[in-house]
């Protein structure tokens, strides 16, 4: 019996997805334009909101800035779910040896009691600007169009949790698991004058219309002046004082806040360059939130730093924050 064995080849049809191939031509797709491209709903709505009748479910206008292609805001990172897990998992466990090892060597100790109380004072209220940085940027992906942004701020949503979680860490390493340090925190939070004016901030964004006219306020104006002030300052400021070990519990908010901001630029340098009409419109919104958050942080500045330490500080940081309002285009003429 002979048999005959042959082989052939197989040429595939195409190489991608329709919609990708008349995107980027008909060539293999990332992994990051398959889970991020034309795939925000369009069509096919069964019925419009009942407490919005003038808008469909998905709908572009529900912000005054307009985008010839939504898709056009893309993530420098080009974070989709997996590769996003993949690199927080990594920190994750970066951030859970540093907190074993200061833990487990007792460099809590090393720091006098007023430094711990500082410490305390200065970063653990935080916990509640990050709830109040999900809360908005929930409100972000729930309105915002395109899945170029709306799967982006989803995992800044999942982000601000983490972050607001890593506080708790420190307070529960201040007080021994107790969790006295965390209420008395929240009290700060609630009721401490130094606190109020972020506080009001903090909720007053709670109730913008326009979806990213609040992408600009939280992500790019509040979180670029508070991130410099209290984890990078701050940080400085305590290792003067004696405790340059307690920046490492830092580490993952300072690499965060680095990561995340060529994002936040990307997408509003990208939303400015597609018209004057954009560019106008946000750097109005740029120019009000910052006058907001300025004053916001002013006695929070004092608090951390003393008076004119404080005030200097903040002018600096503000300084830098003009500078990269100005790389943007987004300084109001």
């Amino acid at each position: 019996m002979h048999v005959e064995i042959k082989t052939s080849d197989t040429k595939p049809l195409r190489s991608t997805f329709t919609h990708l191939a008349a995107r980027f031509g008909d060539k293999p797709a990332s992994r990051y334009q398959e889970a991020t491209y034309d795939i925000q709903e369009v069509e096919n709505f069964h019925y419009r909101p009942l407490w919005q009748a003038d808008k469909e479910i998905f709908d572009a206008s529900r912000t005054a800035i307009a985008m010839a292609d939504w898709y056009a805001l893309k993530d420098p990172r080009q974070f989709f779910y997996m590769s996003y897990t993949t690199t927080r998992a990594h920190q994750q466990e970066v951030a859970e040896a540093q907190f074993d090892y200061f833990d487990k060597r007792g460099l809590l100790a090393t720091l006098s009691d007023g430094l711990r109380e500082r410490v305390a004072a200065a970063l653990l209220p935080l916990r509640h600007y990050e709830w109040g940085a999900n809360m908005n940027n929930s409100a972000i992906t729930g309105w915002a169009y395109g899945a170029a942004l709306t799967n982006a701020t989803m995992f800044a949503t999942m982000d601000r949790l983490g972050l607001a979680q890593l506080l708790s860490r420190i307070g529960l390493l201040i007080d021994g698991n107790l969790g006295t340090s965390l209420a008395a925190a929240k009290q700060q939070w609630l009721e401490d004058a130094a606190w109020q004016p972020l506080r009001s901030a903090v909720e007053h964004l709670f109730i913008v219309d326009d979806w990213f006219e609040l992408f600009v306020a939280q992500n790019l104006v509040h979180d670029g002046l508070l991130y410099p002030m209290v984890y990078q300052r701050f940080e400085q400021a305590l290792a003067a004082a004696g405790a340059p070990a307690f920046g490492m519990l830092l580490t993952f908010p300072n690499e965060w806040h680095a990561e995340t901001a060529p994002w936040v630029d990307a997408v509003c340098k990208t939303a400015a360059a597609e018209s004057p009409a954009n560019r106008a419109l946000l750097a109005g919104w740029a120019a009000r939130h910052r006058a907001t958050a300025l004053a916001a942080l002013a006695p929070l500045a004092e608090r951390l730093f003393g008076t004119a330490a404080g005030r200097q500080t903040l002018d600096e940081v503000d300084a830098a924050f003009g500078m990269r309002l100005q790389r943007l285009g987004l300084v109001a003429a």
